[in-house]
């Protein structure tokens, strides 16, 4: 079977930045709350047990607030949304235990886990497919 490719168009290029904007929109607020509240933010890692809470929370920062920064500009968008996937599906792992939550807590985190799931999804579309032309990667 013969592949083909296509040389994306206007539209497609417009929902790429659409759907980068709209990821982005989730991230950095996200990154920039863990920042200016470390403290609180180390705490919750902690309270999940996971060593090293400062370097954790400093990594989420990177991740959410950096990486989110350069999702949205179309920055090395492939490796930028692998590295978000994976760190997307590990939060959902460590602190959206719906399968071991009280009763009260487990619809909420098993929405919590499945939007995780499904945000890595689209970043992993958009490692696939390219950020579009409306990037500085341009692709």
């Amino acid at each position: 079977m013969a592949t083909t490719t296509t040389t994306p168009n206007a539209a497609q290029d417009t929902l790429a930045l659409i759907g980068r904007l709209m990821i982005a929109f989730l991230f950095i607020p996200a990154g920039i709350g863990k920042l200016m509240g470390f403290g609180g933010t180390v705490g919750y890692i902690t309270s999940a047990g996971l060593p090293l809470p400062e370097v954790a929370a400093a990594v989420a920062i990177v991740i959410e607030l950096g990486l989110g920064i350069a999702l949205l500009l179309g920055f090395k968008t492939r490796w930028t949304a692998i590295v978000m996937a994976i760190f997307t599906v590990v939060t959902a792992l460590f602190f959206h235990k719906y399968w071991s939550a009280p009763e009260a807590m487990k619809m909420m985190q098993q929405i919590n886990f499945n939007k995780n799931i499904a945000i890595a999804g689209g970043l992993l579309a958009l490692a696939a497919f390219g950020p579009g032309r409306f990037s500085i990667d341009k692709r």
